[in-house]
């Protein structure tokens, strides 16, 4: 299997099979057709997202609650008042389902959803075991169904194997399901009294979307709360490729503790990617503790942090760490227009704020251009001649207590190159402050432009911040320098992203290429590969290796060193050799034919006393000049196949200085690699250096992609070390290779 989302396609696959009667080479026949068309890449896995229907999930025309209360004192009973008061809010039918009640909240009370009198939407459980209901359910033709139930996989294994018989009696059962271990926040109260786009909520947990939540509060309207819980059938993809395509949603907040399957998290990811909706999540799982933790609530496995964060990354996908960062961050992205340019400009009434504003911001990587001459002189006219203008602006305080101070607004956001203005105001200071904040409002309704407000009191009760700032549906208001930074970055990267995407799926593989038969023929399932045999592997796909032979007698290591060129390095080859040189199995820079010979003997000298079968030794061209980097291919538990870059030889086990991707990517992702790595510089050249062959890099980056889209599952991990780039225009040869077969 290819990743989980493989795994999952290939159960249902073959249930299709056994239903219909197909002989297996016929289902075969439909999956290569089905691929043909587009639909699956060469691997077989989807190349795009589905989106479920959840309209009659958020606004159901008929409610079942299943196990309805209205004894006081009881859990049950809070949650039924609260379902029928959402109800009511959404204009559902409610009807409670008990098996020994005749009525609920004056309500006439059914023993069985088979004894409604209506179809219904929306079944929500109030049960302690979900399971045996579900089949009712499903007789009954309901769509969707809400398990609040916990003591599932957050709890172990056994948890864990009840809900697996959950999860496929809701497959059985053509219903949908949201849970188990999930809560109301569903069907909380969203306020409709606000404009503009909204924010969709995602959470696993949800106590940490009551921050996002409350920003209703400050007037940032909330569309849709979806609580995923243990995600046992619905999961935070589903809901991701739903809010991406509602026209009120202008931004998706995440909290995610686990993902369910990483390959249906890039699928969506891609489909809000391909809407320009910016998805803003908080991932939980960088350390080895947050990661168990989260395991522990939801059962959810949270995937190597790297690839998560990589993944994220190339699918545009904002990941911050705060839930602070994250209502920001999304509400500034929800609302704000596209930027008109993406320079920033920082404008203060004190020196001091605007340097360590600006110091911070810089750090940051925002571009904070310094104003023309022209634009200097012209602030000067409202501003000292002796403060600096020219970006951070400071105006010196008293400015902005009079009409000067819309003026100096005006015209910073007149200049072409400014698409943002922050204004940090650290503390009140009245009247000053709040003439200075009315005067930005007004300034931020007259222009496209992005103004910001960071306002630094810890008090917020002042009215210029509670009234004026607040009040303001255009001006973004911060509490802290870093989440405004945070904020603003991620808005002028979401939108140059969304600018130049193209989605790798649409270019993705569907057809094996004829290096992949080639492959084929050199794979042996259970094993690793001799460096021999993974070079091969490696040149099936275009990938340069030195001139080289195997040899098994000394007499043959001489004639072949003759036909390499002197001068050869000779290498022990075997399929369970993996480090070599540190058992001297290696020998460089042979330059006769003596030392040939007596090379031969030693390292099978080393073999035979170290017990390494050899299959031969190799004697190979020597390659001096370069820079050593690796290319990898390693399996993620969440995400299948990754490709790994980074520097070669010992400095990748030193440094760690090394860039992900998971497939599909294309030759922009491939480029960014390399532009993450510490050590990039090297192939620029250092100290009078030449660059290196860069082009040629990137290639063998797509084509060992392309390696692992093909080969699957049957190739488990791939180290090309070191992989040696010469100077531009020369390429690059892979110098030793490991290849395992699963």
């Amino acid at each position: 299997m290819l990743g989980s989302t493989h795994g999952t396609l290939t159960t249902h696959f073959r249930a299709r099979v056994v239903a219909c009667g197909e002989e297996p080479h016929a289902a075969v026949h439909s999956m290569t057709a089905a691929a043909a068309e587009g639909d699956l890449d060469v691997s077989g896995r989807p190349l795009h997202a589905t989106v479920p229907d959840l309209d009659r999930f958020f606004r159901p025309e008929s409610v079942a609650v299943i196990g309805a209360s209205d004894t006081e004192g009881r859990p049950r009973t809070g949650i039924t008042r609260q379902l029928v008061a959402w109800a009511e809010r959404v204009g559902a039918r409610l009807h409670p389902v008990h098996p020994t009640r005749e009525s609920v909240f004056g309500r006439p009370c059914s023993p069985s959803v088979a004894d409604l009198p209506e179809q219904v939407d929306l079944a929500v459980l109030l049960v302690g075991d979900p399971l045996p209901v579900i089949e009712e359910l499903g007789q009954a033709k309901v769509k969707f169904a809400v398990a609040f139930a916990s003591g599932f996989a957050e709890t172990g294994e056994e948890g864990a194997a009840a809900q697996a018989r959950l999860a496929a009696a809701v497959e059985r059962s053509g219903l949908r399901l949201l849970g188990p271990n999930t809560n109301l926040n569903a069907f909380e109260s969203f306020r409709d009294d606000l404009d503009g786009p909204a924010i969709a909520l995602i959470t696993q947990s949800g106590h940490q979307g009551r921050p996002v939540y409350t920003l209703q509060e400050l007037g940032v309207r909330l569309s849709h709360w979806a609580p995923t819980g243990n995600e046992a059938d619905l999961e935070t993809a589903d809901f991701i490729s739903y809010f991406s395509q509602r026209p009120e949603v202008g931004a998706i907040a995440c909290y995610v503790e686990g993902l369910k399957d990483g390959r249906s998290f890039l699928l969506a990811a891609d489909r809000a990617a391909r809407a320009g909706v910016p998805v803003v999540a908080v991932k939980v799982g960088r350390t080895e503790t947050g990661a168990r933790t989260a395991a522990s609530h939801t059962g959810k496995l949270t995937g190597a942090d790297q690839v998560v964060d990589a993944a994220m990354r190339q699918f545009g996908v904002i990941r911050v760490d705060g839930l602070d960062e994250l209502q920001d961050t999304a509400a500034l992205l929800a609302r704000a227009r596209k930027p008109q340019a993406d320079g920033v400009v920082v404008y203060s009434i004190s020196g001091g704020t605007g340097a360590h504003f600006s110091d911070l911001a810089t750090g940051a990587g925002l571009k904070l251009p310094a104003l023309s001459e022209e634009k200097q002189r012209e602030l000067h006219e409202w501003i000292p001649g002796y403060l600096n203008v020219a970006n951070p602006v400071d105006n010196g305080g008293h400015p902005v207590g009079d009409w000067r101070g819309r003026k100096i607004i005006d015209a910073i956001l007149a200049d072409p190159d400014v698409g943002v203005l922050i204004c940090p105001i650290t503390g009140p200071f009245p009247p000053m402050s709040d003439r200075l904040a009315q005067d930005l409002v007004d300034a931020a309704e007259t222009t496209d432009k992005l103004v910001c407000v960071v306002w630094g009191s810890p008090v917020g009760t002042e009215d210029a911040y509670r009234t004026t700032l607040l009040g303001s549906s255009r001006v973004a208001t911060f509490r802290t320098f870093g989440n405004c930074i945070t904020a603003v970055k991620a808005y002028l990267d979401h939108h140059r992203f969304a600018a130049s995407y193209r989605s790798p799926f649409d270019e993705a593989p569907r057809t094996p290429s004829p290096s992949f038969r080639k492959a084929q023929a050199l794979m042996r399932p259970g094993h690793q590969l001799s460096e021999h045999a993974a070079k091969q592997l490696l040149r099936a796909y275009g990938i340069r290796v030195p001139r080289e032979q195997l040899v098994t007698s000394a007499a043959a290591a001489v004639r072949a060193a003759g036909l390499v060129g002197f001068p050869v390095v000779m290498k022990a080859s075997g399929a369970r050799l993996a480090h070599k040189t540190e058992l001297g199995l290696v020998k460089v820079g042979l330059t006769s034919a003596s030392q040939v010979r007596d090379a031969y003997r030693e390292l099978t000298d080393i073999a035979r006393y170290e017990g390494i079968e050899l299959d031969g030794v190799l004697v190979c061209q020597m390659i001096e000049r370069g820079v050593e980097m690796m290319v990898g291919v390693t399996h993620d538990a969440l995400f299948g196949p990754t490709v790994t870059v980074g520097l070669g030889g010992v400095l990748v086990e030193v440094l760690h200085d090394a860039a992900v991707r998971v497939p599909p990517f294309g030759e922009d992702q491939a480029r960014a690699m390399l532009g993450e790595l510490r050590g990039r510089a090297l192939l620029e050249g250092v100290r009078g250096g030449p660059p290196v062959d860069v082009d040629v890099l990137v290639e063998v980056v797509l084509r060992v992609q392309r390696m692992a889209l093909e080969l699957g599952d049957d190739l488990a991990e791939l180290d090309v070390n070191p992989l040696m780039v010469l100077g531009r225009g020369q390429g690059a040869v892979a110098l030793d290779a490991l290849a395992v077969c699963r």
